[in-house]
């Protein structure tokens, strides 16, 4: 299959370079549009006490993502078409940017080894989601 538009769903770890990686690795030979999506940790999950400053938490917080996406942008050393930074449920924002932006290859890293870990996994969630063709990306 020729793949034109491929998303990346990735973490703020060092494995989200692996599977940039793994996408340009596909996307190059095919001229292919690469984009990122990554999900902002909400700051009102850790503390509903300190209302006051959750406004300045929240901003650090999308800076850091920011600055992360910058960084496996730069490390990427292919072209980034688009990058994402979502919050909630990480498979409606992968299904509407799919749909929306024509995309036709959803890459997650998948870190669970044991059975649970499997049967409870995030990319689960994804993929029964995706109306497109997802590589789950093992990784350690």
């Amino acid at each position: 299959m020729r793949y034109q538009h491929l998303l990346v769903a990735i973490a703020a770890t060092p494995e989200s370079h692996r599977l940039v990686a793994k996408a340009v690795s596909i996307a190059r030979p095919l001229n292919a549009r690469v984009s990122l999506i990554t999900l902002a940790t909400d700051p009102e999950m850790y503390n509903h006490f300190a209302a006051p400053m959750m406004e300045n938490l929240r901003e650090v917080i999308q800076e850091e993502t920011q600055h992360f996406l910058r960084d496996v942008e730069q490390h990427a050393h292919y072209p980034i078409a688009e990058k994402v930074i979502a919050s909630g449920e990480l498979s409606e924002h992968i299904r509407d940017f799919c749909r929306t932006r024509n995309v036709d290859l959803v890459i997650c890293g998948n870190h669970n080894h044991s059975f649970f870990s499997r049967a409870t996994c995030s990319a689960k969630n994804v993929i029964g989601q995706s109306q497109v063709d997802v590589l789950l990306v093992a990784l350690e």
